[in-house]
């Protein structure tokens, strides 16, 4: 049928939001429906469309908010209604994914349909601990096997019609082994292989929630494995693998090995700014969880900073304090009909290297840029320089500081203070800020801050408890920022040296390398 949709049976990849596939990210950004899968990274979801329908169809050991039959009626009914569905699984959707059942009914329906292969964690998981499948000398070959077979259902040396895997044959291989969902049935896995013949010295590792910045690894032999996992406190997902290329970690491993491995680091930046910040932590192996404290929006009512773009020429000075008023200015002049031409004759001063680069996408060149990037600097910077402004414009947010505007004021100047953007909290984020510092959610370790205006909507949605926030190391971008938390009732415990995204990420590696040490 012509109006019927497409349904992408996509592999999400094995938790890491880095190892979607180029196609499959495609396909989840145009989707208009994401039904996706408990595997599948939280941080994936960000990427589809603000007005696609999201569907949880998370399945686990005990607990599932969808059957398979009625995620497959679904997939059909969304399809049907002339929708594009991202059907987001996790690792590979036909590795252990149930891809192909939802396929079979996909085609017995007749809808249009195609699979988006993914990473599995099978591989993944094992090359994030440092293990190599396979390995010239060690391994040749590698077999994934379903670890939910309860061997007993097959003797050694025995075959049984009630059983899928073969256990005597998987023993006698010399390769990698490589068991998924097998942590309930781990005792017996091991058991029927040392039954069968495979030396109970032969290397073996656990690996939790691997690829995230929660992936645990345990290292040991068939004989002691079961008990270091437990003792490690171990729980499903778990990758199992047996073989002599688990005996490369020691020497291999990295993933694990970064300085800010296993640490929660709350983002409050802006949703639109944050993607840079996200990226630098998680580099050095950092779990992110983005929580936009303010949404930067578009003025609701222009005029004013319509009227003054209109009258550049009156003023001698105009001021961008952020980059956000520089994009604010930028859509307005584009709105107007208007381009950098019309700053013709007219200084230009910006605070801080963000914001001059944001002044220059707009095709001017600031004429004034201080070596510190906070509002009192470019006072300071006028002073010793000499200049003396007479009428200046200073763009600015909803919220922002009265530092600049008073200096300048204070300088001789007429300043007329002009609103270039509007900051916001976002909706239901009060429900989400408690979530996020919850211990059954992982917690957080740092909350970093990168404006003012962050802190204090984090603190509004928080009913000004800053204890949720003091439970976690405090992170500011600088002096500024940390004054107003400080102002709120924020214990302050790293500020950054230099006001910009990589002074900050330099301040909290410093800050936990000497914790690491002390």
């Amino acid at each position: 049928m012509a109006d019927t949709g497409t349904v992408y049976l996509v592999g999400a990849g094995p938790g890491d939001p880095g190892l979607i596939t180029v196609k499959g990210l495609e396909c989840l950004r145009r989707a208009d429906v994401v039904v996706y899968d408990r595997l599948a990274s939280p941080r994936l979801l960000s990427e589809a469309r603000q007005d696609a329908e999201l569907v949880d169809a998370g399945k686990g050991r005990g607990s599932q908010r969808l059957t398979q039959e009625e995620i497959n009626c679904l997939l059909v009914k969304y399809a049907r209604e002339g929708k594009t569905v991202c059907r987001l699984k996790g690792g590979d959707p036909f590795v252990f994914g149930r891809g192909g059942e939802e396929a079979i009914e996909l085609a017995a329906a007749g809808i249009e349909w195609e699979v988006v292969p993914g990473v599995t964690s099978a591989i993944a998981a094992a090359a994030y601990a440092g293990i190599p499948v396979t390995h010239r000398g060690l391994a040749t070959s590698f077999t994934v096997v379903t670890g939910s077979e309860d061997p007993s259902k097959q003797k050694p040396g025995e075959a049984s019609s009630d059983s899928t895997v073969d256990w005597d044959a998987l023993s006698r291989m010399q390769g990698t082994l490589i068991f998924l969902m097998g942590w309930e049935g781990l005792p017996k896995i091991v058991d029927a292989l040392v039954e069968r013949g495979v030396p109970a010295n032969r290397p073996a590792a656990l690996v939790r929630w691997g690829t995230t910045s929660r992936q645990r690894t345990v290292s040991g032999t068939l004989e002691n494995i079961v008990t270091r996992g437990r003792d490690a406190g171990l729980g499903p997902p778990v990758a199992f693998i047996v073989g002599d290329v688990a005996g490369l970690r020691d020497s291999l491993a990295w993933f694990d090995q970064r300085p800010l491995f296993g640490k929660r680091v709350l983002v409050t930046r802006a949703r639109t700014q944050a993607s840079r910040l996200v990226k630098i932590l998680e580099s050095y192996g950092a779990e992110t969880v983005e929580f936009p404290a303010i949404r930067v929006e578009p003025l609701a009512d222009p005029s004013q900073l319509d009227d003054a773009l209109k009258r550049l020429h009156e003023y001698d000075w105009v001021t961008f304090t952020s980059s956000n008023s520089a994009r604010g200015v930028a859509t307005r002049l584009e709105a107007l009909g208007m381009d950098a031409r019309s700053f013709h004759g007219v200084n230009v001063a910006a605070v801080g290297p963000s914001t001059a680069a944001a002044v220059k996408e707009i095709g001017i060149r600031p004429d004034l840029v201080p070596d510190q990037f906070v509002a009192e600097a470019v006072v300071a910077e006028f002073e010793r320089r000499g200049y003396r402004p007479r009428r200046v414009l200073a763009l600015r947010s909803n919220i922002g500081r009265e530092t600049l505007p008073e200096g300048l004021r204070n300088m001789g100047a007429q300043v007329d203070e002009v609103v270039a953007y509007e900051t916001k909290a976002p909706q239901d984020s009060a429900e989400m800020a408690r979530a996020a510092y919850a211990e059954e959610q992982g917690g957080i370790d740092v909350t970093t801050f990168t404006s003012s205006s962050g802190v204090t909507n984090l603190l509004n949605l928080l009913d000004g408890d800053a204890g949720v926030v003091n439970s976690s190391t405090v992170a500011c971008i600088g002096p500024i920022t940390a004054e107003a938390a400080r102002g709120l009732g924020v214990r302050v415990d790293i500020v950054g040296n230099e006001q910009t995204i990589d002074g900050l990420v330099k301040a909290v590696l410093e800050y936990t390398e000497r914790q690491a040490n002390s």
